[in-house]
């Protein structure tokens, strides 16, 4: 008797294995990893999806039984394996792991009505045009008179093969006349995929291409030779490129993965967001050919499973796209690309919560491919694995791959702006110099830090920012009982009157808006001579990029001769390549500079760093000015000299004193529901029974003080606080922060626990293993 493991599609940790059903004869041939099936679980019939098949199951074993097959293979072994490690390292429900690597919108669903079950099948599947084209008997063929659609069918086909929709259209009814003339071989009708919005996929920008490809660098030469080397170590290496913009990372991608597809092998290309896969699209597009499938979330549930069909057709070579491209059906991979690594959008905010590149690091190993991480500003945990893991490799591109020296970075003290009188959203600095490249009809990028949601104190006469005595991050201001709050380890203080540092009364909360932003601008640019008024102001957001083909719209629109100014938030911060862009403008470099979070520093440097890159690409020279009312900061100071090293080293020294990744692990478990007594408690007594869990029964009760820490010298258990964001779309949020060695899996610690736990009513639970944000 054969059996088969499935995985029930119900995301919930409660149903985290597999179940072991039998596979009826009449089923047999069509049972295989991969497929989804019904299948009977208590009362009711579920979608399962088949991870293993077993041909030699013990006899005499009673196994309710598979009831149907309702889709071919979606995924192999491959995929299971990828999906059960997913489950493990982020402690997460393993169907929501095994939906990674099925097309969104093509599983079936259950439907029970007047008692009984049925299976409802989603729209989405591929979609087949007939086309009409001559066949072996046209030539000689005349149509008997009177035949006047004959005619006009067979003229139109003579010019080219038509789609019968696109005949029918023009002459009207023709079925009868199709079926006469394919029986008598005059013509043929074909069945052809069509590929849905294939405009939209190509995400070609009109802007002009480099066709001839370029003599690489010495620094670029290296990086390729590294990385070929570890491709042909067949050993998962990674290698991590540290080069600055323009230094030709893409390039030294592309000579990778030609050498690659030159072996008989495949790539996978990530981007960290939909902002800058037009450009890049079309470089790969554009070396590559039909080979290259484009994934990226913003594809409609039909074109996206176009996409997925063409890959697991083996007809593409090339996958580029968001972090889910990790997941589709392609085979035989040589190469991995992580391209800007460092961007905190390759980490999934919803179960399973992984990090694409902790999971395509595993892939690289299991297949024995290649891992390439670039970036301009690499993510300290990347720069330290190459320091202590024999397997990670760093190479360095210092130079720009034309020559051109990096753009000049002044940082503005906007506190001593506001001093002297000068109290506009814009500085001095900037007004020059939006002024002058403007009248010279050159073009402005402008960057809006938005993720002003933290709403922290700042002085506007000195810059003080009031931060945590323990935790080295900013505290976050509570109106209700004017307070002062660390939401890392739960530090309270009372919100000073007027600024401890200066006694300046111009204590105030941080944070502006775009649409603010835009409106200011356009009444400073009507004010300024020249007639700057009639500038093009371009605003990239997320409201103004709501729409499929948005983002190509508005890119297309700055990319028209001409000066204007490219306003917009960090989807503009990075990928983006003009050659007329000549200032950029950080209008407030603070809003991330004092997010409570401890890597807010190395966001700040990475966020000027990255936007400093879109001024000056070509000929002419670029200018940067950053804005802030704290210059002094290091992120500022280290970003200003272009001195990524220096800064390294400085943060890498702070993270160790302060046990911070790389030099420890963290998990962050988030409560959350419509009660906030209810969350309050259930954080606390989470909190009590994970003491428990992890140091044992002497620990009783931790909350006799209210944010008394769990702790020893390897492990430490923050205590239950307040989120940042403490209500969200009608959710009150608490969280509480473990922190371990290095050396140590949180999952190991928390799985046990959490696998086991009962549910909390109206409160819900997650758990993020290696968090990006603990806001």
């Amino acid at each position: 008797m054969r059996v088969a493991q499935l995985v029930l599609d119900i995301p919930t940790q409660a149903l985290d294995a597999a179940f072991t059903y039998s596979v009826p004869d009449a089923l047999s041939s069509q049972v295989h990893v991969g497929c989804a099936v019904v299948a009977e679980f208590g009362v009711q019939q579920s979608i399962a999806f088949v991870i293993a098949v077993d041909d030699e199951a013990a006899p005499d074993i009673k196994l309710k039984p598979i009831l149907s097959v309702e889709s071919k293979p979606y995924f192999n072994e491959a995929a299971v394996a990828c999906a059960q490690a997913i489950a493990h390292r982020y402690i997460a429900p393993l169907s929501s792991c095994i939906r990674l690597f099925v097309p969104a919108g093509a599983v079936p669903k259950m439907k029970k009505t007047a008692g009984h079950w049925s299976v409802v099948h989603p729209e989405i599947a591929r979609v087949d045009d007939r086309w009409a084209l001559l066949g072996p008997c046209a030539h000689g063929f005349v149509p008997r008179k009177g035949a006047f659609k004959q005619e006009a069918v067979l003229a139109a086909l003579r010019n080219g093969a038509l789609r019968v929709s696109e005949l029918t259209a023009e002459y009207g009814s023709i079925h009868a006349v199709l079926k006469t003339l394919e029986s008598k071989g005059v013509i043929r009708i074909e069945q052809r995929r069509r590929m849905r919005n294939e405009a939209v996929n190509q995400m070609q920008l009109s802007l002009p291409q480099a066709t001839a490809i370029p003599v690489l660098t010495s620094e670029q030469q290296n990086a390729l030779d590294a990385i070929n080397e570890a491709i042909a170590a067949h050993t998962g290496n990674v290698v991590l490129v540290h080069g600055v913009t323009g230094s030709g990372k893409t390039e030294v991608y592309l000579r990778a993965i030609e050498q690659v597809l030159k072996q008989g092998k495949n790539a996978v290309v990530l981007v960290p967001e939909i902002a800058l896969t037009p450009q890049t699209v079309a470089r790969f597009r554009g070396r590559f050919g039909e080979l290259v499938a484009v994934m990226h979330s913003r594809m409609s549930q039909g074109e996206r499973y176009d996409q997925w069909d063409f890959i697991r057709s083996g007809a593409a070579r090339v996958v580029v796209g968001a972090r889910s491209a990790l997941f589709t059906p392609l085979d035989n991979v040589g190469i991995y690309v992580i391209d800007e690594e460092h961007e905190t959008s390759y980490k999934q905010d919803s179960a399973p919560r992984y990090h694409a590149r902790d999971v395509a690091a595993w892939l690289a190993q299991q297949h024995g491919a290649c891992l390439v991480l670039g970036s301009a500003t690499p993510s300290l945990e990347s720069i330290y694995e190459c320091r202590v893991n024999p397997a990670w490799h760093y190479v360095q591109l210092s130079q720009r791959a034309n020559g051109k020296e990096m753009p000049r970075i002044t940082t503005v003290n906007m506190a001593q702006e506001f001093a002297a009188g000068h109290k506009s959203m814009f500085s001095r600095p900037l007004i020059a110099a939006l002024k002058r490249e403007l009248g010279a009809q050159h073009k402005v990028v402008l960057f809006l830090n938005q993720r002003g949601f933290a709403k922290f104190l700042l002085c506007r006469d000195c810059g003080y920012v009031p931060e945590c005595p323990s935790c080295s991050v900013s505290l976050t201001y509570h109106e209700a009982g004017n307070m002062l709050m660390c939401h890392h380890c739960g530090h309270v203080q009372a919100a000073p009157a007027v600024c401890p540092q200066c006694k300046s009364p111009y204590l105030r909360m941080f944070g502006t808006g775009t649409q603010r932003v835009e409106a200011e601008l356009r009444k400073l640019l009507a004010q300024l001579e020249g007639a700057l008024g009639d500038v093009r102001v371009i605003r990239m957001d997320a409201d103004t990029t709501k729409t499929k083909g948005a983002h190509l719209a508005l890119l297309e629109e700055f990319a028209q001769s001409g000066a204007a100014v490219l306003l917009g938030t960090q989807m503009i911060a990075k990928g983006l390549d003009f050659d007329d862009v000549t200032l950029v403008g950080v209008i407030n470099a603070d809003t991330m500079l004092h997010l409570p979070d401890y890597r807010s520093e190395e966001r700040t440097f990475d966020l000027v760093e990255q936007v400093a890159g879109r001024a000056g690409r070509a000929q002419l020279q670029g200018e940067v000015i950053v804005q802030s009312y704290d210059p002094s900061v290091a992120a500022l100071r280290f970003a200003e000299r272009y001195d990524a090293q220096g800064f390294i080293e400085d943060q890498l020294a702070k993270r160790e004193q302060l046990k911070y990744p790389p030099f420890s692990r963290m998990a962050n478990i988030l409560l959350w529901g419509p009660d906030e007594r209810a969350v309050r408690v259930a954080a606390r007594d989470l909190f009590d029974d994970l003491s428990r869990h992890i140091y044992g029964e002497t620990h009783g009760t931790l909350y006799e003080s209210l944010y008394e820490t769990a702790s020893t010298s390897e492990i430490t258990l923050m205590p239950a606080t307040p989120c940042l964001l403490e209500r969200l779309k009608g959710n009150y949020r608490w969280h509480i922060v473990l922190s371990c060695p290095r050396n140590t899996s949180p999952a190991q610690l928390l799985e046990p626990f959490f696998r086991g736990r009962k549910t909390i009513k109206n409160v819900r639970v997650s758990v993020d293993i290696d968090p990006q944000s603990l806001l």
